[in-house]
């Protein structure tokens, strides 16, 4: 039987008084990768921060198995990381620093940082290609740059589920390969992946695809399976098309 990651039933949020999601029931299979996708302003940001206990919601979410709301916090650290857009540190805060705070669920409280703490600080820079600039502070790097750094604060939590909205903001090509590469290898060691991402071409590459339209989810599938290729071009109007090129889906703009 596959185990489950992430588990939601009956996940309802809101933004102000505009109800956002409706009613979500969904399961996250452990040890893939699973990408959100849909048009703008169908919900997938607030349903990952909803997942990851950012937001307030009525309903239930279960992380490994476990309620979400009986895990204690930093427990919960341990096991879920979290990628958000457009995040803010402080600008005099060292590509160091930023990614030992992905340690802070692992240390008593005050204590210095173990040897522990540094090996994994040191293999999350050197994943992202952020150890170069280790010394350098935030307010001194380009916006890819700190999005190279923020994902290594992320990825030195070490957990077993990574959440990630919108992960490719501000990477140029090369960099988002790189990323691709980094998820593949982290599925290689069983960890899960979820992430929000707008290219869609680069969403295919993921084990699975959850499609969502106006809060409700519309099709959850294998990327390879062609119902799921079916659905995406209907969320997004037929606007785009699904094809094959080598053993590899990509999505094409239709004229």
């Amino acid at each position: 039987m596959q185990k489950i990651a992430i588990s939601a039933h009956s996940i309802r949020a809101s933004l102000g008084n505009v109800q956002i999601l409706h009613e979500i029931d969904l399961e996250l299979p452990a040890g893939r990768w699973t990408s959100i996708v849909g048009p703008n302003g169908a919900g997938k940001s607030t349903l990952l921060k909803a997942l990851a206990g950012l937001l307030p919601f009525t309903g239930q979410v279960s992380l490994l198995g476990t309620p979400m709301a009986s895990l204690p916090s930093k427990q919960r650290a341990q096991q879920l990381a979290w990628l958000g857009q457009n995040e803010t540190t402080g600008e005099d805060l060292t590509a160091w620093d930023v990614a030992m705070l992905g340690r802070l669920p692992h240390q008593p409280w005050l204590a210095a940082p173990s040897e522990a703490d540094h090996a994994a600080v040191e293999i999350a820079l050197k994943a992202t290609q952020a150890w170069d600039w280790r010394a350098r502070t935030l307010g001194q790097l380009s916006g890819g740059e700190r999005q190279r750094v923020l994902l290594a604060r992320a990825l030195a939590v070490q957990a077993q589920v990574l959440l990630m909205d919108e992960p490719l903001a501000n990477l140029d090509p090369p960099h988002q390969a790189d990323w691709l590469a980094m998820v593949r290898g982290l599925i290689a060691q069983g960890k899960t992946v979820v992430s929000v991402l707008h290219e869609i071409s680069m969403a295919l590459h993921a084990d699975d695809m959850l499609i969502l339209a106006q809060g409700r989810v519309t099709h959850q599938g294998a990327c390879t399976d062609p119902a799921t290729h079916r659905a995406l071009e209907a969320v997004f109007e037929q606007r785009i098309r699904i094809h094959a090129i080598g053993q590899q889906a990509v999505a094409l703009p239709t004229f």
